[in-house]
């Protein structure tokens, strides 16, 4: 499954355009690596995430084409979550 089909579906970002956008601007990182919004993932992939101030690494649990909005959180687990400091 794409990286900004999961990131929509999961609900992690709201709508697919969005999920491109951060991707381009290159906060986000799939196993280590700089990710575009066409990486294909793969369950037990480990994604970090920069949300302005916050940093989310998850895990890719399960991947499935439709989830209803209280289950979308079954398809990842929060490995941390970080605050970046701004100097």
């Amino acid at each position: 499954m794409r990286l900004d089909k999961f990131l929509k579906i999961s609900r992690l970002i709201k709508r697919r355009t969005l999920a491109k956008e951060v991707a381009d601007q290159g906060r986000i990182n799939v196993n280590g690596n700089e990710a575009k919004a066409a990486t294909n993932l793969q369950v037990g992939d480990e994604l970090t995430i920069q949300f302005g101030q916050k940093i989310l690494t998850i895990e890719v649990k399960d991947l499935r084409e439709n989830v209803k909005k209280d289950e979308a959180t079954t398809l990842y687990s929060i490995v941390k979550e970080e605050q970046v400091q701004r100097s």
